[in-house]
């Protein structure tokens, strides 16, 4: 079997794709597939030039823009590794990240040049810093990196082990960098396509598929590229010579994002349940016929519910459209897929079994269909090497079955008698709202530092727009009565908002079970009770 490198597929690619063809889309900005191939050659070497080696780390710290792909093609091409940062986080958990992931290089947007400065003192790792925008007498000026130079290929030698990293949050709350080989990740790629038709095998066979058919197609992304859907169908979409349309607003306008599929006649959307597609839908049903949707042949989800009722408004403004829901998470690509076009519907939170995916119980005994008995879904290789710098963790959820090593992220279903898959939900408690992972015990420590809050739990409550609404359940010391917004306050001066409640309760429920461990469950129930649902 072939074995894949992103960098050496872009390299090939660059030979055929036309020079004046977009490769990356920003409002009134385009970047053609000739500049953005120069540019990242020159940043790449600059950043190589600068000590950085094959392996070395470069995170990540930007709002979506074409400069985040622009980083991503010349690690690909420089042999370094991309780290994701979620720029919605506190300089605290930042530094985390950055430390945590050995980060050699960071490149960071102007906009968050404060919070780089909060760290920089505590971040002797970093060697080089380059910042999109004006440059800080501290930091390298991206424009002047990716400018300067012939923009030549580099001419090294690359491997299919080169990584990418991938952070998402861990059980604990702290968030762990998921290492996938670029060769794995490629792989899967390929065995997703294949059930649609022959797919170039080698990369010469990629290269005069390429040069025969032309360019991919333009695809929307609307979500965060630091997050893995984003992230993960940008890369795609480059790696086929296709264009990446990202949105110029900070927070999800739905009519920008129709806007762009009017104006450039975009393939493919890539969005996040609900949160994404309601708006969507409704700014559809307000102005119908208004945007041009013809040229869409597919829209992708995953990481949060996206339901029905939903998908059947978008499908009657798109029926052409192939409405892929993905269910997969950073750490397991693959376990299941639920399609759904104007010509068949199916279930929300229905998803046919992937390939590579199984279901077993808790002794790892395999769960029949229709046996009506709970499983955990896993998925098998490919999959990531581990978490970095966590061998307990990795040994936790990438275990070998009967010879074969799988991905077990937790996540509960019940198998139907037809083989589908009915999701429960994440046994481990985390709360996914709007696309971002919240785990429990982290919120629940910030609200212990109140002096008010004898203990706290916190849950997600369904809610039509984010998914699932962080809230808390707290018991106050005697005397102390509820300071909902106070408490709401306290809690985004240690997290990011996102990870702040929506809505706080309080009461005399027990929060624990006998045995000291958290009693979620009661929690959840009182919780419904005071706020209705």
């Amino acid at each position: 079997m072939f074995q894949w490198n992103f960098g050496d597929i872009m390299d090939g690619l660059a030979t055929v794709l036309p020079q004046d063809a977009p490769a990356y889309i920003h409002g009134d900005r385009v970047i053609t597939q000739g500049q953005a191939d120069r540019r990242s050659n020159n940043l790449a070497r600059a950043l190589i030039k600068r000590g950085a080696q094959p392996g070395d780390k470069v995170a990540f710290y930007m709002h979506n823009r074409p400069e985040y792909c622009e980083t991503l093609a010349a690690c690909f091409k420089g042999r370094l590794v991309h780290v994701n940062v979620n720029y919605r986080y506190t300089p605290d958990e930042v530094f985390y990240i950055f430390d945590n992931s050995d980060a050699q290089t960071v490149v960071y947007g102007r906009e968050f040049r404060d919070n780089i400065n909060q760290i920089r003192d505590r971040l002797t790792k970093v060697k080089t810093f380059v910042e999109v925008g004006e440059g800080a007498p501290f930091s390298e000026s991206f424009e002047t990196l990716c400018e300067t130079g012939d923009g030549s290929p580099l001419g090294i030698d690359r491997s299919p082990d080169d990584m990418l990293f991938i952070y998402t949050g861990g059980t604990t709350g702290m968030p762990k960098g998921v290492m996938w080989t670029q060769n794995d990740l490629r792989q899967i790629t390929l065995s997703a396509a294949r059930a649609l038709g022959p797919v170039p095998e080698t990369l010469d066979e990629l290269i005069t598929t390429t040069k025969e058919i032309g360019p991919g197609g333009l695809s929307v992304i609307a979500p965060p590229l630091m997050h893995g859907t984003g992230l993960l169908t940008a890369v795609a979409a480059m790696l086929s010579g296709g264009a990446v349309i990202t949105l110029e607003q900070l927070h999800f306008n739905p009519v920008e994002m129709l806007e762009a599929i009017h104006r450039w006649k975009a393939t493919s959307l890539t969005i996040v349940g609900d949160p994404f597609a309601r708006p969507i839908a409704e700014a559809l049903e307000r102005e119908p016929g208004k945007y041009d949707l013809s040229s869409v042949q597919r829209v992708t989800s995953s990481g949060v519910m996206w339901s029905i009722e939903v998908k059947r408004t978008l499908l009657k403004h798109m029926p052409q459209a192939i409405l892929g829901d993905a269910f997969s998470s950073s750490e397991a690509l693959g376990l299941g897929t639920s399609l759904m076009t104007a010509a068949g519907e199916i279930q929300t939170a229905k998803f046919a079994l992937g390939d590579r995916a199984r279901v077993f119980d808790e002794n790892d005994q395999p769960v029949l269909p229709g046996s009506g008995l709970r499983g955990l879904v896993a998925v098998g290789q490919p999959n990531p090497v581990g978490y970095y710098k966590d061998p307990e963790k990795t040994a936790r959820t990438f275990r070998v079955i009967d010879g074969h090593r799988y991905s077990i992220p937790g996540d509960w279903c019940v198998v139907e008698a037809d083989g589908t898959l009915t999701l429960l939900g994440r046994g481990n408690a985390c709360i996914n709202t709007a696309g971002e992972k919240v785990f429990p015990e982290e919120v629940e420590e910030a609200l212990k530092t109140h002096p008010d809050v004898e203990d706290a739990l916190v849950v997600g409550l369904p809610d039509p727009k984010w998914g699932q609404s962080v809230t808390g359940v707290v018991r106050l010391y005697p005397g102390k009565s509820l300071d909902e917004s106070g408490l709401i306050h306290h809690v985004r001066q240690h997290l990011a908002p996102y990870k702040s409640p929506k809505r706080i309760v309080a009461g005399d429920v027990n929060l624990r079970a006998p045995n000291g461990k958290a009693d979620y469950k009661s929690a959840t129930s009182f919780a419904q009770s005071v706020l209705g649902g």
